[in-house]
């Protein structure tokens, strides 16, 4: 009789050793929610207040169409997600490099700027303001084949040569002295081609009529 008392009183030690293993291990367990419940209520109170605003638009109902529609659509969700990701990725990698071209670009429209570029080109749109008064899409359209010869004549005047020569023409003006231009005769013309400068004078004219001579 006494063995049995004894195997009963054993096994009444394994269960409150147990209970008392389940106990110290409960206890973390509550210190964390004794913990979390402050935080927990202000949580829900916070909800609570922010879900007033939609309470009488948002129906439980309209929760299940959307809930079918997520399950439906999971791969196009995640292709969604994965989509997401390689952006923000490649946003990462291309972020410094448009910082950079930026900071470039914005140096390049100050050195323009102090260079007088844009300045110019609002002076070229209001002569197009101005030639738009004047003138119709007609006449300019008209004009075009001017415009294309006076281009051509451009390109030709801007060669070395054509350059030096027009720089010389346009400073000839300025050498010509009006008051020392007097009447001459035959005699004055015979010893006024005994000067170096009017020989020069001549011999320049001479290439010119030779040239002129072309244009027939």
């Amino acid at each position: 009789m006494s063995s049995k008392e004894d195997l009963i009183l054993e096994k009444l030690g394994k269960i409150e050793a147990e209970l008392a293993d389940m106990r110290e291990a409960r206890e973390p367990m509550e210190d964390l929610i004794r913990d979390l419940n402050p935080i927990m209520k202000q949580a829900l109170y916070v909800m609570i207040n922010e879900f007033k605003d939609v309470e009488d638009a948002f129906q439980l109902e309209d929760v299940m169409p959307l809930v079918k529609k997520i399950m439906v659509n999971v791969k196009n969700l995640t292709w969604c997600m994965d989509t997401l990701e390689s952006l923000i990725d490649m946003w990462n990698t291309m972020e410094p490099m448009m910082k950079s071209a930026l900071h470039s670009t914005v140096r390049y429209l100050g050195t323009l700027e102090a260079r007088g570029v844009f300045r110019t080109y609002e002076a070229m749109l209001e002569v197009r303001a101005k030639v738009a008064q004047h003138y119709g899409p007609e006449d300019i359209e008209a004009m075009g084949d001017s415009f294309v010869a006076l281009l051509g004549l451009l390109k030709k005047m801007s060669t070395p040569e054509m350059i030096e020569l027009l720089d010389k023409l346009t400073d000839l003006p300025a050498n010509i002295k009006l008051e020392n231009a007097k009447p001459i005769g035959p005699m004055g013309l015979v010893g006024a081609v005994s000067n170096s400068e009017v020989k020069a004078g001549i011999g320049v004219a001479m290439e010119m009529v030779k040239a002129l001579g072309k244009l027939k």
